[in-house]
């Protein structure tokens, strides 16, 4: 038993992640044998966990990969990972000077630990270079004074290269005094159009020093940089890209405006998507930009995750948590640490048409949501209850559903009803940030355990089918951090290219099932309603402790949940 990671190499033999994902989306026998010759991956083994019976993870480090390296040959499919040791400095010198990510640093004695361990580290880069100040963009935050970001640039055969912007690592002073000298400096168009109303462009005068994690050859603006300082000593023209050994010297960063946003080239509209019902991806296109003044407001400020179908909702399809690298700089990402996966993911924050039509012509079909916002991701908007009515009919749900709608007004508290655009109904009780997660999760485990209570008949919260016996399932696990809801107005890669549809609770009586809302009836009905039946789960901030003890009377009146202790 060997642990490792599988890479795909590039030309200049350096793993490259977009290879990897590319080999991870074939489906059909034939591309993978063409893709197993241009493209090959390789499983590179650093370490070994068991051998001939023998567990080997209490064995050091050292003792454990020289028997790796007589099991494993040091080229193929299968490969060795060498390593270098003592010259821990010079070997993270070198590693830099490449232009890779990071290093691994490991004690030579350590054992092999679960999980993250002081036994090893891993090292990344945060590169500094220095840059040219070429405008500045207005902040979207009334209580932040000066800018919200700056707009860099360096100087490449005689004119000037964007860079991206730099946002973070201001204080208040440095936010005042470097709009102070902004406003002094002449203003300029560089002969291309601002990306948004609230960008102003200057005469390159200031030359700021920036940290930054990345700058690839394939990506036109750095990645995730911070602001260290302004420095006098430079001239702007002074500032150009730094030369990284391997970097390709043919591809270099677009001009200034490139990435200016404006109208989405939407490619292969006739594409079809649906089959059965003959809709196209250009059908899909022009129901999101329809319905965008709907949908964007969910969207907006909040991490989205794709489920992309390039080819139809019967042709491969894969999950992206990841904005890809070459994604325009105006669609706005949020990196966000994850533990799972031990990396920070940059999660798409679309807060435009361009935005939302950029994802759909990626053949993006169904769009999943966070709870919580980018900017205080620990405290949920909302918290949810998934009516899941596999193996039950779908009158049990609105039966239930109706109960739940009962329960929450005798509590006080508001609610917004959808459907799932699949088989069930979503019920989402406005928190207005003022929980976490676990207490969000806390109050909807509450609320169907008395319906379980009151409806043993109909209602479970087994989660395994084989064990539902024809119920519906209460599912509350949506509300922990990070997972996903299918988004208010996304369609869902199902026969008839359904969506997930707002409802009045009035409506209940009146839904048969989830089928009776697609791309084509939404719009009509959102034409007709002009308001957003859910729309408030954004903005109501219930009065929660109310709504509890009022719940606590209704238990105690009623013997509470039997064989139950509520925290």
């Amino acid at each position: 038993v060997i642990d490792g990671e599988l890479v795909c190499f590039d030309d200049r033999g350096r793993s490259e992640f977009a290879r990897l994902q590319k080999r991870a989306m074939l489906t059909r026998r034939p591309d993978v044998e063409r893709a197993r010759n241009e493209n090959p991956a390789t499983l590179v083994a650093f370490d070994l966990l068991s051998f001939e019976g023998l567990d080997t993870r209490l064995l050091p480090l050292s003792i454990r990969k020289e028997i790796l390296a007589q099991l494993v040959p040091t080229m193929g499919v299968v490969r060795f990972a060498d390593h270098i040791n003592e010259v821990g400095e010079a070997f993270y010198e070198k590693v830099f000077e490449l232009g890779l990510e990071g290093m691994v640093a490991k004690r030579c004695d350590g054992v092999y630990p679960a999980g993250r361990h002081s036994s090893w580290l891993k090292l990344r880069f945060a590169r500094t270079d220095d840059f040219a100040v070429v405008g500045h963009r207005a902040s979207k935050k009334a209580s932040r004074t000066g800018f919200g970001a700056l707009h860099l640039a360096i100087y490449e055969d005689g004119r000037w290269v964007y860079a991206g912007r730099v946002g973070s690592g201001f204080d208040q002073r440095e936010l005042e005094t470097i709009r102070q000298k902004l406003d002094r400096l002449p203003q300029t168009n560089y002969g291309f159009e601002a990306d948004t109303s609230r960008d102003t462009w200057v005469e390159p005068e200031l030359v700021a020093v920036v940290r930054y994690k990345e700058w690839p050859a394939s990506r036109a603006h750095i990645r995730e940089p911070s602001f260290l300082h302004l420095r006098t000593d430079k001239k702007p023209t002074e500032c150009i890209r730094p030369i990284i050994h391997g970097d390709a010297p043919d591809s270099p960063p677009p001009r200034l405006g490139d990435s200016t946003p404006g109208p989405v080239v939407v490619t292969n509209r006739d594409k079809i998507y649906w089959p059965q019902s003959g809709i196209t991806k250009g059908d899909l296109v022009d129901y999101y930009q329809a319905v965008s003044a709907w949908l964007l407001p969910y969207l907006s400020g909040r991490p989205v995750v794709l489920t992309r179908y390039p080819d139809g909702i019967h042709g491969k399809s894969f999950f992206q948590k990841d904005a890809p690298t070459w994604a325009p700089d105006w669609l706005e990402t949020k990196s966000i640490w994850s533990e799972h996966s031990q990396r920070e993911i940059h999660y798409f924050l679309p807060d435009s048409v361009e935005g939302l039509t950029y994802l759909a012509n990626m053949g993006a079909v169904v769009l999943h949501i966070w709870s919580s916002r980018a900017d205080d991701l620990a405290h949920p908007d909302w918290s949810i209850i998934d009516l899941d009515p596999k193996g039950a009919p779908f009158s049990d749900v609105v039966i239930l559903a109706k109960a739940i709608g009962a329960l929450l007004d005798d509590m006080g508290l508001p609610a917004t009803l959808k459907t799932s655009g699949s088989t069930g109904l979503h019920i989402l009780i406005p928190l207005g940030r003022q929980c976490t997660h676990r207490q969000s999760r806390s109050l909807a485990e509450l609320i169907s355990q008395v319906m379980v209570r009151d409806y043993p008949e109909i209602a479970t919260l087994c989660r395994a089918l084989r064990a539902r016996d024809g119920k519906v399932y209460l599912d509350t696990s949506p509300n922990r951090r990070g997972q996903l809801l299918v988004a208010p107005f996304s369609v869902r890669a199902l026969p008839g290219a359904p969506v997930s549809m707002p409802l009045a609770w009035s409506e209940l009586g009146t839904i048969a099932s989830n089928k009776q809302f697609t791309i084509h009836s939404a719009i009509a009905r959102m034409g007709q309603l002009k308001v957003d039946p859910m729309a408030k789960v954004l903005t109501l901030r219930p009065n929660l402790l109310a709504a509890l003890q009022k719940l606590s009377e209704r238990l105690g009146a009623d013997g509470g949940t039997e064989g139950d202790e509520q925290e």
